[in-house]
């Protein structure tokens, strides 16, 4: 891979992780701690979301960051021709 292509996958690799892991930051940190007072007035299946937060929410999260981690790097491989044939 040429030195161009190879800044520019990781250049595009590091703003992926830096927005997934932010989405991860804002659903644990802020739903979870800052906001769960506000959050704790709406109520699901007769739980306090800002609770639900704070104990399975951010989890769920970071689970389906994952998955949506896994997608955007096989399509990034894809395009600079470095995936596994």
């Amino acid at each position: 891979m040429p030195d161009q292509s190879h800044e520019a996958y990781w250049r595009t690799n590091l703003k992926y992780l830096a927005i997934l892991l932010s989405i991860w930051f804002l659903s644990s940190y802020v739903l979870g701690i800052i906001l769960v007072e506000q959050l704790n007035a709406i109520r699901i299946g007769g739980f306090k979301l800002g609770f639900w937060f704070a104990q399975q929410g951010s989890i769920y999260v970071f689970v389906i960051l994952i998955f949506v981690y896994v997608r955007l790097m096989n399509k990034l491989d894809r395009k600079y021709d470095v995936d596994e044939k």
